[in-house]
């Protein structure tokens, strides 16, 4: 099952029609969304384009393809604007014999992992900054920010497919 995993849209309208153009072009099943999707947060500048609003209508035509947990900045008030399940802290997915872990990020992370067995993926986001790396017995893979990019990183998103993650640049 092909995947797109994205993170951290904080209400930017413009980053995230770029991203659903870029799950378009990539055949993906899913869209996986490790939180953070309205809301710009306090700690953040305002994103390019910020419009919670349109961000909801722009995400509404593919609810039934979204996997989504609960950012920092995502609260109840959100829930009853967005038509897909967007509260829970984690969720799991089984895809190309793969087990995975999605989370935001804020909790549970590379160096505050949950309990996983050798081999799990840790999907989170938070940091706005990608990775794909080992942590001793699990791989953690973050897609980065789709609006806020941090550390000299790119707008990106990742795509699962095949067992394999691949990042792409969505601007």
């Amino acid at each position: 099952m092909k995947l797109f995993i994205a993170s951290d849209i904080h209400g930017s309208a413009y980053y995230c029609k770029k991203m659903l153009e870029s799950l378009d072009e990539s055949g993906a099943q899913q869209l996986v969304l490790l939180g953070d999707i309205l809301y710009h947060g306090p700690r953040n500048d305002l994103p390019r384009d910020y419009s919670p609003k349109e961000v909801i209508s722009l995400l509404e035509p593919y609810s039934d393809r979204i996997i989504c947990v609960r950012g920092n900045c995502d609260t109840e008030v959100d829930q009853m604007v967005l038509d897909f399940p967007l509260l829970a802290d984690y969720a799991w997915i089984f895809a190309d014999g793969v087990r995975m872990l999605l989370t935001h990020g804020h909790k549970y992370n590379p160096d505050n992992p949950p309990p996983l067995a050798e081999g799990d993926v840790l999907l989170y986001g938070h940091t706005h900054i990608p990775e794909n790396a080992m942590h001793g017995h699990f791989r953690a893979v973050n897609p980065g920010s789709v609006s806020i990019p941090k550390a000299g990183s790119s707008h990106s998103a990742v795509i699962f497919d095949g067992g394999e993650f691949r990042f792409i640049n969505i601007a």
